[in-house]
Parts: structure tokens; C-alpha cells; sequence
């Protein structure tokens, strides 16, 4: 199946063969086509370097570590990105930091959940995102072993596979389902949150008891271990919401843009010397801003 999908990105440009094939893509691509593919082949080369075997290495924690494949499909994307848009800057997860001169910056994280990836679930993905100085441009997001990529921005509505996303919409079914209801103003109560805390913050009372007070407001918790899978999951609405702190770019951007682009909400709130994330509908994320102030110590 991996192959399939590697082989359907040739269309858009030439593959370099190797012990993994990777696409030389047109330059001619706009940027959504571009993210569309730099991510399918960031992804389908991961999945493929870990079908052949790897091992990982800790970087600040036995769940935060990084493999081969993070490196090579970043390497790969930024290759690309260095000929398709050589006025472009760059950051990557892993080191990647070009500096360009158009005012635009591809943010890329090669392998979003590697713990999960290292240890052979399928809920990982990769992702990229475009920003500028108006804020986050586009978003592309890719989970290979689900075969879901979801695409959004400012001037394109967010897609899963190439479908419209109408989670936000007015007429869309609410939480439970009722129709006319709209994801966009259920309540907090009512919706399942994805979450992620690694167990150290939740000995640290100035994180815990805002994490406490957002996560014991919501109807159930979902912690899956890939910020981005999680956030094209909930443009799409399979999850209600989400919310977590100290978020790099990399793990923000990319899902940002796609919940924008599908009509949801995204907030950041400061609170205890801590910046926490937040994605859903209005309701609820006006809901998991006051909940986590409310765990404010100051």
C-alpha cells in the first residue's frame, strides 16, 4: 500500500531512485500542491525506512526521541523546499534553520509522534506548514499508514483527502449529533478533548492545576501522542477539541492552519509562565481559555 501511494506522487515530478524512491518535484507547483506532496513523500519515505528497520535515540526523554527516518524525510523535504522556493527560510524539528528572503518560512516536522512511530503505531504523521508575517498561511498534514492527508489555509478550505471539511459549519451535526446543532458552539461539556502532558509537568503545580481544571471540564480525554493527527482530527471532527502547552512551531502551525481553514477557532493563552494551545469550536475554545486561567496561581 506504501508503494501505491509513492508511486501516485510521480505525477508531480521526477523520482530519484534509491534504496528509498523519493520525488523530484516541479517547482511549477503551488504552494498547497507542493505542501501536499512534500508531505506525502516526507511520510511515505518514514514509513518505509521503518518497515527496513530502525532504532531510536533519546532527546530530552525516553518519550521524546528521534530516529533515522526524522532525519531523512527532513532532509528530503528540505532539499526540495531549497530548490522549489529558494527565497523561502526554512525550520525544521530537527535542525533544519535556512534564512530566506521573501518574508515566507516553511515550518516542517518530518515525523510528528515518533514515540508512537518508533513503536509501530500508526498515529504518526508529517506535517509542514507555511507562515508569513500576517501568521500561518497553509497547513498539510499526512498520517501514511491511514492514508489521510489533510490540506487548509487562507485561501484554500481545509480537505481531507481532497473532500471539503463542514465540522464548523452552522448545519453540521452537533456533539451529539443533532443536526442544525454545529461543532462550533457546543459546549466544553459536551465534547471529548485531546490532550497531551508528558508526567514530570504534572508534578509541577503551576502546570497541573491549569491542565486539571480544562481537562476535568470536558466530557472525556483522548492523549494519542501526535499534535498534528489530533488537530486535523478535530477540523474533521472526530475529535472535539484540544489543548496543550509549550507547543514549538512545528507541532502548532500545521494543524493551526487546517482548523482555521475549516472554520474552527485556535487561541493561545498565557497562564503561570506557561503558553497553552488551543483548538475546537468557538464555544469551546473560549471555554478551555477561562478554565485554564482559572488554574492561574497570580
Amino acid at each position: 500500500m506504501a508503494a501505491d501511494r509513492l508511486e501516485s506522487v510521480t505525477e508531480l515530478g521526477k523520482h530519484r531512485l534509491g534504496r528509498h524512491s523519493t520525488a523530484e518535484l516541479n517547482p511549477a507547483l503551488d504552494d498547497y500542491q507542493l505542501a501536499d506532496a512534500l508531505v506525502r513523500e516526507a511520510g511515505t519515505l518514514a514509513l518505509l525506512m521503518r518497515q527496513a528497520g530502525l532504532e531510536g535515540r533519546q532527546k530530552t526523554s525516553v518519550s521524546d526521541v528521534v530516529t533515522a527516518a526524522d532525519h531523512a524525510a527532513e532532509a528530503y523535504v528540505l532539499e526540495q523546499l531549497r530548490r522549489c522556493r529558494p527565497d523561502d527560510g526554512i525550520l525544521g524539528e530537527e535542525g533544519s534553520a535556512v534564512t530566506g528572503s521573501s518574508g515566507r518560512t516553511w515550518v516542517i516536522d518530518p515525523v510528528d509522534g515518533t514515540y508512537n512511530f518508533l513503536h509501530g503505531s500508526t498515529y504518526w504523521c508529517s506535517a509542514i506548514a507555511l507562515k508569513d508575517s500576517s501568521g500561518v498561511v497553509l497547513g498539510s498534514i499526512f498520517q501514511p499508514e491511514e492514508d489521510k492527508l489533510w490540506l487548509g489555509g487562507t485561501s484554500q478550505p481545509s480537505t481531507l483527502n481532497g473532500e471539503p471539511l463542514t465540522t464548523f459549519r452552522p448545519d453540521a451535526a452537533g456533539a451529539a449529533g443533532a443536526a442544525g446543532a454545529g461543532r462550533s458552539v457546543a459546549p466544553l461539556s459536551e465534547l471529548g478533548a485531546a490532550t497531551y502532558i508528558h508526567p514530570t509537568w504534572l508534578a509541577d503545580p503551576l502546570c497541573a492545576m491549569p491542565w486539571h481544571a480544562a481537562a476535568t471540564s470536558a466530557a472525556s480525554l483522548r492523549m494519542f501522542g501526535s499534535g498534528s493527527c489530533d488537530l486535523g482530527r478535530v477540523a474533521d471532527g472526530e475529535l472535539g477539541c484540544w489543548f496543550q502547552h509549550s507547543c514549538p512551531e512545528w507541532d502548532w502551525l500545521p494543524g493551526q492552519a487546517i482548523v482555521l481553514a475549516a472554520g474552527g477557532a485556535a487561541d493561545v493563552v498565557r497562564v503561570n509562565g506557561l503558553d497553552w494551545f488551543l483548538a475546537g469550536g468557538t464555544t469551546a475554545v473560549r471555554q478551555l481559555r477561562a478554565a485554564l486561567e482559572s488554574g492561574s496561581v497570580g
